[in-house]
Parts: structure tokens; sequence; C-alpha cells
């Protein structure tokens, strides 16, 4: 488990409500293909030392979902990539992402993702799209990377697929939603572990803080596979933006004063786990989590 201080002498990191604020009052107005005009900056960066706090925001509640989160990320560790898969680990959320429809114009069977899809390149990388390769894990690799070589640079894992994510006119892309998250690199500086994640396309209010608690959870698998202490956890978003419908309940978010992030942390059962792949929700918990009232109904794009 990262080096946590005590939970009163943690100092306030404000990391994602900058990011909030600087989007809401910087970003540019700009159309989207979901119909509703968003607030985009380009580059985001934040950080976030593992010895305050893991990165679960405390401007509202997430309590209810952090953890379905993590389950999300093991789903795709996993090579999960259609609605029945996913819903194995407790994904019961992406309905609207794969419906008949738009699976079928993809050239897909309903309910699949795709293989362009997060599950598929993370556990299954594979240029040969539509054939028998069981592709490369890339999860699996990055571990073994890490305990054999770690002064080595190399240590990333990539979504992204290109010709499956192709579009242009005429072509049809092979998945139901381009990866927006998952973009990673792992180093190992002076025998401590850092985290950063790469996010193609992150919806600040809702999206962005379940990828925030999934990862710093990925980095907690990776201590726990690797003997190294997570000691940080960045964040960088390359398209940040907030949908202008979702505005009334940013700005309620950066009126709320700041608090102390809480602690996450492996369960027993999970630090007995010896494999990527054996990770599950349940395995992770966290506790000092002192933040404000949940806030409902914040609109959510498909």
């Amino acid at each position: 488990m990262p080096n946590y201080l005590p939970f009163p002498d943690r100092a306030v990191n404000t990391a994602y409500r900058d990011a909030l604020r600087a989007v809401r009052d910087t970003g540019i107005h700009t159309p989207s293909k979901q119909g509703v005009d968003v607030v985009a900056l380009a580059g985001v960066q934040m950080r976030f030392p593992m010895a305050n706090g893991a990165p679960v925001i405390t401007e509202r509640s997430i309590a209810g979902f952090a953890t379905k989160a993590i389950g999300e990320l093991c789903a795709f560790i996993n090579g999960a990539r259609t609605l029945a898969q996913l819903e194995e680990f407790g994904c019961d959320w992406w309905g609207p992402w794969a419906t008949a429809k738009k699976s079928e114009a993809r050239g897909l069977k309903a309910g699949d993702l795709g293989p362009g899809s997060y599950g598929h390149a993370f556990a299954n990388f594979t240029t040969d799209l539509d054939g028998d390769d069981p592709g490369f894990d890339q999860f699996a690799h990055l571990i073994r990377k890490l305990r054999d070589l770690p002064d080595d640079r190399t240590a990333v894992i990539s979504p992204w697929i290109p010709q499956a994510n192709h579009r242009e006119a005429g072509v049809r892309s092979r998945n139901t939603i381009a990866p927006c998250h998952g973009w990673l690199h792992a180093m190992v500086l002076d025998q401590k572990l850092h985290l950063i994640h790469n996010q193609r396309s992150g919806d600040l209010p809702i999206g962005v803080p379940s990828n925030m608690v999934q990862y710093a959870a990925f980095g907690l698998m990776l201590e726990q596979l690797t003997g190294y202490e997570l000691v940080e956890y960045v964040h960088w978003l390359q398209y940040a933006h907030i949908y202008e419908n979702q505005l009334d309940w940013v700005d309620e978010m950066l009126d709320r004063e700041p608090r102390a992030l809480p602690t996450l942390r492996l369960t027993d059962a999970g630090r007995a786990i010896d494999d990527i792949h054996g990770f599950r929700a349940e395995h992770f918990e966290i506790v000092d989590y002192q933040p404000h009232p949940a806030i409902r109904d914040i609109p959510v794009l498909v």
C-alpha cells in the first residue's frame, strides 16, 4: 500500500478542481457530435502524490460508483468486449454504447464493442481484426517488464489499434466508441513507482473521476505484483471538456470547499492476488472518505 500520511496530516490536493476551473473559465466553446456544445481545453495535467491520498474526488461523493469503475478496468484487463462479458464483472451501464444499432452499423454482433475496444486492445492486441490471432496481452507483459527491467523507459500500454479506430469518409471504425482513456506509462524512479495516465478525451464532471479511481487502483495492482511502492499518479487530459448542460453542476462543485483525499487500498484478499488477471472490484476499499454530498442528475452524453 502507498505510504499514506495519517488522514489529519494530509495536504489538500486541488488538482481536479483546478482542472474543472481551467476548462470552465478558459476553455473554447465548440460543437460536439453528441449534439450539445462543449467547453474544451487542450492538454490539462493533474498530479496526485499518493502520500496525500488517492485520487477519489471529494467535490461530490462517488462512493457508490468508485469500486464499480475499478471492476470495469478489471473486465478490460481480462479482455471483456461484449455487454455479457462486462456484466460478469458488475458493469451493467454499457448498454447505451453498444446497442444493436451501433454494433451492427460497424459489422459487429449486437452487444459487441468491437476489436477496437479497450478489452480487445488490452488483452488481445493484434492487427488481425477478423482472424484467430490471440493477440498480445499488454498488462501481463507490463508486469514482467517492470520485474525484469525496472529501469527501462518503455513500460507502456495503449488501447489504440489504429486500423480499428480509423475514420474518414466511406470508412467505418471497428468499435462502438473509440477508446478515451488507458494510455499508460509506468516507471520506477529511485526504486519508487510512478504511474502516468494519458487520456485522449475526458468528460471532466462524469467520466474522468471514474478513470482517476480505476487507474490509481491499477497502480496498486502494480505495487502488489512488482513490490515497488506507488508514490505518484499523474493524469494527463488531451481533450478536457465539460458539456454546456453540465456547467451549473460544475459551478456547484467549485463552490464547495476543498477536502482531503481518502485512502484507496487492497483488502486482505486483494493482497493475496499474484496475477494481474485475478483482481476484482471487491479486492479494493476506500476509507477516510469525507466528500461533499452526491450530486444527482448531471447529464451523461452518449
